[in-house]
């Protein structure tokens, strides 16, 4: 059997093992593998001969898979989520989002704005968008609807907001995307700062204009703010600003690589939590909990996603693609804009990790054909990524925003609240794609 159709059909049966809710690592590893035996054992011309498989295969399922977890670029992953979930535990996420809600408080919508600050603050030290929603729903949500805020404006401006986590450096989705691609994560972590800042702003200017249309859907808090307690409140920001400098600040100047930055920032948390009192063993022992179950789960599926990209290189099924591309003259605007319309479907129903892994293997070399960066187009497909996460039917952020709101807010609510921020995602994104600029600007300093 020719290599190409042996993955068109591995394909067509990982997509029909994702339909049926098979988890994503258990479905692309396991079309990888039935693939790779197949090519092996059914060359073409000849019949189909098990012992020419047994040896290619098991050497690659062996290998290949050992090798990449045991990469020194990695490890940053783990180091990224453990300082998300330190400071999650010593409370500098609540400081960032208590100063924010003070100095905006006064605004129409303004806690709602503050929601969407605090979790632009919090991606700044972690690299989930799951762990910003769910940080942030338990701190923000209750708030809001304590002031009378409308719910689906309440739940649908977190949801949003949490999706910052994937675009906003540091991004567990930016490494991922930079070790499969084969680009400098410090690059990527550098192109995202300007699309992440102005997604935020849109954020906030949606939920401008929302209370503007209906001023009932946030009350202005019935408080007294003195200068002295909003002054307070910021100067509590000190830290999570330290150590947003510390990474951040560290990769951009070069004093750092993404992974060394990961180990000083999760050591420069942990030192400071200790430091003023605000982590004790029980927070210090919670967060390496979390982030060895979240680690773990990522490590499985960039396994199963290892695979499936050795398989895919195996069937010349990219490069196939790449030269019908060039010899039929589709342009380029109708090759992006169906590069988005997949991202787009898949975000619908599959985990960001998951599409990452499943499409990076067709679309690098078709985007590689046309000259564009991949720096760019990583920033593009991040920012797909972050749409897909509130994209009905199943917008992972939702869900779990529902999971904490339980029967406070109604499903229905927090898509009709997401639905208002869809509406000027479509332009973030146009904006992203069509100037590239916004992107590349920062990475020249590099």
């Amino acid at each position: 059997m020719e290599p190409l159709t042996v993955g068109l059909y591995a394909i067509a049966a990982t997509l029909v093992m994702l339909a049926l809710r098979v988890p994503i690592a258990a479905a692309l590893g396991s079309a990888a593998a039935v693939g790779i035996f197949v090519i092996f054992a059914w060359r073409p011309g000849q019949p189909f001969i098990a012992e020419w498989a047994w040896q290619p295969t098991f050497s690659l399922l062996a290998n290949n898979p050992y090798a990449f977890i045991t990469s020194y670029t990695l490890s940053t992953i783990p180091l990224f989520i453990f300082m998300g979930h330190l400071a999650y535990e010593a409370g500098f996420t609540t400081d960032i989002y208590r100063a924010a809600r003070l100095w905006l408080s006064r605004l129409p919508g303004g806690v709602a704005m503050a929601s969407v600050v605090g979790c632009g603050g919090f991606s700044a030290i972690t690299g989930s968008s799951v762990a910003c929603a769910a940080a942030m729903g338990r701190i923000a949500i209750p708030e809001m609807l304590r002031f009378g805020y409308a719910r689906s404006l309440a739940a649908g401006s977190v949801a949003i907001g949490g999706t910052l986590g994937s675009l906003i450096p540091p991004s567990v989705l930016f490494i991922l995307y930079g070790i499969f691609a084969e680009q400098s994560i410090a690059k990527l972590f550098i192109a995202a700062i300007l699309p992440g800042i102005l997604s935020l702003a849109a954020y906030l200017v949606v939920i401008y204009i929302w209370v503007r249309l209906r001023p009932e859907a946030a009350p202005i808090p019935d408080e007294e703010i003195t200068r002295a307690e909003r002054m307070g409140a910021l100067k509590d920001c000190w830290a999570i600003i330290t150590l947003f400098v510390v990474v951040v600040g560290g990769i951009y100047v070069g004093l750092f690589t993404p992974t060394e930055a990961a180990g000083m920032g999760a050591a420069a948390t942990l030192v400071l939590g200790v430091v003023l009192g605000r982590l004790k063993l029980a927070g210090i022992y919670a967060a390496l909990k979390d982030s060895v179950y979240q680690s773990s789960m990522i490590f499985v599926i960039a396994i199963g996603g290892k695979l499936f990209v050795n398989f895919i290189a195996l069937t010349g099924l990219a490069g196939d693609i790449t030269a019908w591309i060039e010899t039929s003259g589709v342009s380029v605007f109708m090759v992006m804009g169906l590069i988005v319309v997949m991202y787009i479907f898949l975000g619908m129903f599959l985990d960001p990790i998951g599409i990452i892994l499943l499409t990076l293997p067709l679309t690098i070399p078709i985007v590689e054909t046309f000259g564009f960066s991949l720096i760019w187009f990583g920033v593009v497909v991040i920012k797909l990524l972050e749409i897909g996460l509130v994209t009905p039917p199943i917008g992972l952020n939702v869900f779990v925003i529902k999971s904490i709101v339980g029967d406070r807010v109604p499903l229905e609510s927090i898509f009709g609240g997401v639905a208002w921020f869809l509406l000027i995602e479509v332009f973030v994104l146009a904006a992203i794609i069509a100037v590239p600029w916004i992107s590349l600007v920062l990475v020249g300093f590099v």
